[in-house]
Formats: structure tokens, C-alpha cells, sequence
């Protein structure tokens, strides 16, 4: 206690403690100086020289020309996945079309067919071929005009326009005879171009096969009125005749004529009736 009383002591003390204070600010000063220059170095060091400069700014445009590219790709692989889903559904509805339907491409080959098609046209697989290999001389009659069935839609293809004939005589590879009804519809993309032409097929045979064997009753018809109305007037005739007659001889002769007229009547009826027949039987089948 006495040692606390003392002035000196207590200078001495203060002295102590001071010079402690001083060296623990310096300690800290120092520590907080040497952490200072230890970020700015890390900063200098951080940052890119000169000739560092293009090589980072290249990686940087790498990197963002794959990230596109990227992109580009997942964009095109859902584009495709898009026009299957579309062309899956087309087709779809396409197999259970009646009307056989043909697509042609810019160059004039086939490269879709529906089942109807095949069956109509006769060819197990359309695709690839050309409408001269799948037509050959086939014609095609559009409004009193006729042309081959293949330069009309090479026509078609290279005008864009439509057309709608009927083709007469189309002979599959098995040599069946056919009578279709044809329609061509060139097909756009949304930007105008010509994308190729749908071609699409009916099968008219059996209509026209039945027009033609109206048409061939009718004149049938008409040729057995005829020989009806000459053999009734000749039957009117004879009877007339065998009628006044007195003479036994005349007599006979009149009915020998009577007779042959009506057997021609039966006959001309009957064969009138068996063609009907056949006809009949022939469009059942």
C-alpha cells in the first residue's frame, strides 16, 4: 500500500501500462497493415494482364458459341420430334381414307402412299418412283383436253396450280383395267414455298362399268323395240291376210308366217333377257 502511495511507483506503474498499450495498438496496426497488402496483392494477382485479356475473352466466346450451339440443337431435336408427331398423325388418318392418296415431292417422286393407293393403283410400294414409272402412258382428260397422267402433274408441280381429270384406261402391273378420277393439289409451306403435290385417287370402275352396261341396255332396248314394233306389224299383217283369205293354201302360208315372226319376237325377247341376266349378275359380283 505504501508502494501505491508513492508518486514514483505510481509514474512507474502508468509507464508500464502505457508502453503496454502502445505496443499492443502497434501489434494491431501491424496485423491490420499486412492483412491490407495481403487482399491488394491477391487483387493484382487476380487481375488479368495484357496478354491475359484475349485469351479469357476467347474462352468467353467459346463457351457462349457451345451454349448456343446447345440451345440450336435441343431446338432442332423437339422440331423433329414435332414433324414425326405430324407425320405419324397423317398417316394415321391417312390408312383409313376410301381415296387413295399419293404425295410427290418438288423432283416428281413419291414419297408417301396410303394403303388405298396400293390397292387401287396395283403397286406394293410406290415410294421412290416417278409418275412416268407409276402412270407410263395413262392419259388424262380434263376439260375435252387430254395429256399424259405424269406430264399433268409435272405440270402441276411446276405451275402450282390444280387439276381435276379423269383417266381412262389405267392398266395396273397385273394387267387389270382401270377408270379413275384424279385431282392433283399442290402443297405450300406457311413462306410460299412449293413443298410437292398431293395426288388423289379414286377408283370409278365399277361406276363407269355400270353406266356403260346401262348405256348398252339402253340401246339394246331401243334396237328390240324396234325389231318388236316391225315384227307386230308384220304379225298384223299376216293376220289380216289370214283373215280374208279363202284359199286353203294362202291360208297355211299366212299362218306359217305368223308363226315365224312370233318365234323371232321370243327369241329377240329372251336373248334381250339373258343379257340382262349376265349384266345383273355381273355387277352383283
Amino acid at each position: 500500500m505504501k508502494l501505491l502511495g508513492n508518486p514514483l511507483m505510481l509514474r512507474v506503474i502508468l509507464a508500464v501500462l502505457g508502453t503496454m498499450f502502445a505496443c499492443a495498438m502497434a501489434a494491431l496496426l501491424v496485423f491490420w497493415l499486412r492483412r491490407y497488402f495481403k487482399q491488394s496483392e491477391s487483387l493484382e494477382n487476380s487481375r488479368p494482364t495484357a496478354e491475359q485479356l484475349p485469351m479469357q475473352t476467347y474462352h468467353a466466346v467459346i463457351q457462349e458459341l457451345k451454349q448456343q450451339k446447345h440451345e440450336l440443337a435441343a431446338a432442332q431435336q423437339a422440331e423433329r420430334r414435332r414433324a414425326k408427331t405430324s407425320e405419324n398423325i397423317s398417316s394415321a388418318m391417312l390408312s383409313h381414307v376410301s381415296s387413295g392418296v399419293l404425295f410427290f415431292n418438288p423432283n416428281g417422286l413419291v414419297r408417301h402412299a396410303n394403303a388405298a393407293c396400293k390397292s387401287i393403283l396395283g403397286v406394293a410400294s410406290p415410294v421412290g418412283m416417278s409418275a412416268a414409272e407409276l402412270f407410263r402412258d395413262t392419259m388424262l382428260t380434263t376439260q375435252g383436253e387430254s395429256q399424259t397422267l405424269a406430264a399433268a402433274l409435272q405440270s402441276s408441280l411446276h405451275q402450282g396450280t390444280e387439276l381435276t381429270g379423269w383417266a381412262e384406261r389405267y392398266v395396273s402391273p397385273t394387267g387389270d383395267e382401270r377408270f379413275l378420277e384424279v385431282s392433283v393439289i399442290p402443297v405450300h409451306a406457311l413462306a410460299g414455298d412449293l413443298l410437292g403435290a398431293a395426288c388423289v385417287i379414286d377408283n370409278k370402275t365399277e361406276i363407269a362399268t355400270l353406266q356403260k352396261q346401262e348405256a348398252l341396255r339402253t340401246e339394246m332396248s331401243a334396237e328390240m323395240a324396234l325389231v318388236l314394233h316391225s315384227s307386230l306389224a308384220s304379225i298384223c299383217g299376216y293376220t289380216r291376210s289370214l283373215a280374208a283369205s279363202h284359199d286353203p293354201e294362202a291360208t297355211r302360208q299366212f299362218a306359217n308366217d305368223v308363226l315365224a315372226e312370233a318365234a323371232q319376237v321370243e327369241s329377240t325377247v329372251g336373248s334381250f333377257l339373258a343379257g340382262s341376266k349376265a349384266a345383273g349378275h355381273a355387277a352383283g359380283a
